[in-house]
C-alpha cells in the first residue's frame, strides 16, 4: 500500500485540525521573574545538549538546591561550590556561575572571565532583589559570558532560573526575550487544572493497584501545554519494600521500545532518503532475497501485515550447554546476572529462524515482534552503525534523554533500575536491568521490538518532540509530515500508523481509555508500560510499572489501571474548559 498525496493532505489537515504543536492551542503563559541581561552568541536557551559538559557552581549546594535540581533534570550537570573552582570546571565547556550579589565576589568573577577566556562558555546567574545591570564591566566585549538575573533565591525563583537557562520556561521580561523550546517543571496549579483533585484520583487507582499486587510499584507522568502537571512515584520495587520506587528510576519500557527506539531511527533514514518504505525485504536485506519475505515491503512490515508469525519462544530450544552460569571465550552474551549464553546465537539461529519462519498472505493486521527485528536489521545494513548507538548519536544526547537506551546495567548502579521478572525458566534469577523480553536478551540485549530502559522524564521529552512534529530544545529532528505520516492512521486493516499504535475507532473497546479521542499514538509495553501522546489537549501521558513482578500477572489489565489513571487526566482536563 503506497501513501499516496491525498492521503498525505488528510494526514496535514488533520494535524492543522488537532493542532500537531506545543503552542497550536492558546495556553497562558506562567510568570517567570528572570531577566536575560545579556545572551551572547544567542547561548540561552541551550539548544543541542550533546556537545555541552555543564558545570554548576554556587557557594551553598545546599542553599541553591532547587537550582541544581531543576537544571539536572534536563542534562547531566556537576555541581561544585566555589572552593576549588577552576580546578573542579577545567574538564567543562559550559559553566553557570550562581550566587547572590554578596557571595559572587571579584576573585571569582575573576576566575570565571578567565574560563571565558579558556573559551569555555559562562553563565552568570545573580539572585538579587533588584537588577543593577551586568555584573563585569567588560562583558560586552567577551562573546562567551551571558549574564542573568532574577529576585531573592526562592525556590520558585530558583527554579525559573533553571528552566530559562534550558528553555523550560520563556523569558518575558527585559529586551532579550526567549521562548519556551523544553518541558516546563512549574508549579502545575498555575495552569488553571484542579491538581489536587487529579491528584487524589490517580492515588486512589495506585493505590488500589498495589494492594491488589498488580504491581509493586509505578511512576505515573503527565505533561499538558508543555508543562509537567503530574510527576510521582508511587510503591517500591519489590514487594519486600524495601526499596521505595522514585520519579527518577529507570524501567524496562518492553514494546514501548518499538516507538521510542526503532521507529524514530526509520523515521529519521526514511527522511534522509536512506531508505525507501515502499521497497521490499530483498532490496535491503541479502539473507532475505531467497526466502519467502523478499518481496514483502517495509511499509507492510511497520504495519504488522506481513504475515509474520507472532512470536517465536528461541528460549525454549536452548541445548545442553548453550547457556552457563559463568563467562568464558565461547560465552559472552550475558543475559543476567549468572546467565551467559554462547556467543553468536541470534545471528546463527535466531534470525535464520526468523528470515525462514512461515508467511501468511500478506495485508491482515497480525502484531509480531518479527516486524521490528527486521526494521532493525534494515537499520544498521543501511547505516553501519548499531542500532544503541545510532540513536543515543542523533537523538537522545542533542535532547537530553539522559537514561534512554539498552543494556543499562552498562551505564547504571542496579539499584536505579527496577526489577522485573524472577525468572525460573530460562535464566534462574531475578532480571535487574537485563531485558525482561528473552528473545531481545538472546539478541544482546538490543532489538527492535524490545530492549529499551527510561525514566518517565525521558519519555515526557520523546512525547513532546513528537508533539511539536519533530522540533525540541529549537532544534528540529524530524520534519513536520515525518511526524504525522508515521503517527496518523495508515492502514485499511487496523488502527495503526507507522510502527505506532493508535487510538481505537471503536468506541466501546475504550482503548487506549475511555476518554481517549481518535488524535491519540503511542504503545503499550509488556512489562507494564505506556507513552501516549494525544495531540488535541496536547497531552503526553506517561506510565511505568513492573507488573511482571515477581512473575508475570494480568491483574495491572483486569483492573484496567492504566486506563483509568488516563481518564482521571482527561477528567481534570476537561473540566478546566467548563
Amino acid at each position: 500500500m503506497k501513501f499516496n498525496s491525498i492521503c498525505l493532505q488528510a494526514v496535514l489537515l488533520s494535524s492543522v485540525i488537532t493542532g500537531h504543536s506545543l503552542y497550536a492551542q492558546q495556553k497562558s503563559i506562567p510568570t517567570n521573574h528572570t531577566v536575560l541581561v545579556s545572551n551572547q552568541n544567542s547561548l540561552l536557551p541551550f539548544k543541542r545538549l550533546d556537545n555541552l559538559r555543564i558545570a554548576v557552581v554556587t557557594p551553598f549546594p545546599a542553599r541553591y538546591q532547587s537550582l541544581i535540581e531543576t537544571l539536572q533534570q534536563y542534562a547531566e550537570v556537576a555541581s561544585f561550590d566555589f572552593n576549588g573552582y577552576d580546578e573542579h570546571t577545567k574538564y567543562y565547556n559550559t559553566i553557570i556561575v550562581a550566587g547572590s550579589s554578596d557571595e559572587l565576589r571579584n576573585d571569582l568573577l575573576l576566575m570565571a572571565q578567565q574560563s571565558a577566556v579558556n573559551k569555555k562558555n559562562v553563565i552568570l546567574l545573580r539572585f538579587a532583589d533588584k537588577s543593577t545591570g551586568n555584573m563585569l564591566a567588560k562583558t560586552d566585549h567577551n562573546p562567551r559570558v551571558t549574564e542573568m538575573w532574577s529576585g531573592a533565591p526562592t525556590t520558585a525563583n530558583q527554579r525559573e532560573a533553571a528552566m530559562s537557562i534550558f528553555g523550560g520556561a520563556a523569558i518575558t521580561e527585559g529586551k532579550n526575550r526567549t521562548s519556551q523550546t523544553r518541558i516546563g517543571y512549574a508549579d502545575a496549579s498555575q495552569r488553571g487544572l484542579q491538581i489536587d483533585k487529579m491528584t487524589a484520583k490517580i492515588d486512589a487507582i495506585a493505590a488500589e493497584a498495589m494492594a491488589k499486587k498488580a504491581t509493586p510499584g509505578m511512576v505515573v507522568m503527565a505533561v499538558k501545554d508543555g508543562e509537567v502537571i503530574f510527576n510521582k512515584a508511587y510503591g517500591s520495587h519489590t514487594y519486600a519494600q524495601t526499596t521505595p520506587t522514585k520519579t527518577t528510576d529507570i524501567f524496562d519500557l518492553a514494546s514501548v521500545s518499538k516507538i521510542v527506539g526503532t521507529t524514530p531511527v526509520i523515521m529519521h533514514l526514511q527522511e534522509e532518503k536512506v531508505i525507501d518504505l515502499d521497497k521490499t525485504m530483498g532490496d535491503y536485506l541479502w539473507q532475505a532475497k531467497n526466502t519467502n519475505k523478499k518481496d514483502i515491503p517495509l511499509r507492510t512490515v511497520l504495519l504488522h501485515e506481513a504475515g509474520f508469525t507472532p512470536y517465536i519462544p528461541f528460549y525454549k530450544s536452548l541445548k545442553a550447554g548453550d547457556i552457563q552460569s559463568t563467562e568464558d571465550a565461547q560465552h559472552q552474551v550475558k543475559v543476567a546476572d549468572n546467565a551467559y549464553l554462547v556467543n553468536n546465537y541470534y545471528r546463527d539461529v535466531m534470525w535464520p529462524e526468523m528470515l525462514n519462519s512461515p508467511v501468511k498472505p500478506a495485508g491482515n493486521y497480525v502484531y509480531s515482534d518479527i516486524s521490528m527485528y527486521v526494521m532493525k536489521e534494515v537499520a544498521e545494513h543501511e547505516t553501519a552503525t548499531p542500532m544503541d548507538e545510532y540513536i543515543q548519536e542523533f537523538l537522545y544526547r542533542p535532547i537530553g534523554m539522559k537514561t534512554a537506551g539498552y543494556n543499562p546495567r552498562k551505564r547504571f548502579d542496579k539499584e536505579q533500575i527496577v526489577p522485573t521478572e524472577y525468572d525460573s525458566t530460562f535464566r534462574k534469577g531475578l532480571l535487574e536491568g537485563y531485558v525482561h523480553d528473552q528473545g531481545a536478551a538472546m539478541a544482546g540485549g538490543v532489538a527492535g521490538h524490545a530492549g529499551l530502559f527510561a525514566t518517565a522524564n525521558d519519555l515526557a521529552i520523546y512525547g513532546q518532540l513528537l508533539l511539536n512534529r519533530g522540533t525540541y530544545g529549537g532544534v528540529r529532528y524530524f520534519k513536520p509530515e515525518t511526524v504525522d505520516l508515521f503517527t496518523s492512521k495508515q492502514s485499511k486493516t487496523s488502527r495503526r500508523g507507522l510502527g505506532f499504535d493508535r487510538a481505537d475507532a471503536d468506541v466501546t473497546k475504550e482503548y487506549p481509555s475511555k476518554l481517549a479521542n481518535s488524535s491519540v499514538y503511542g504503545h503499550t509495553g509488556y512489562t507494564g508500560t505506556c507513552l501516549w501522546v494525544d495531540p488535541k489537549n496536547q497531552l503526553v501521558y506517561i506510565f511505568l510499572s513492573n507488573r511482571v513482578h515477581p512473575e508475570v500477572s494480568t491483574r495491572l489489565l483486569e483492573l484496567n489501571v492504566r486506563s483509568r489513571i488516563q481518564d482521571a487526566i482527561y477528567e481534570t482536563i476537561n473540566e478546566s474548559k467548563r
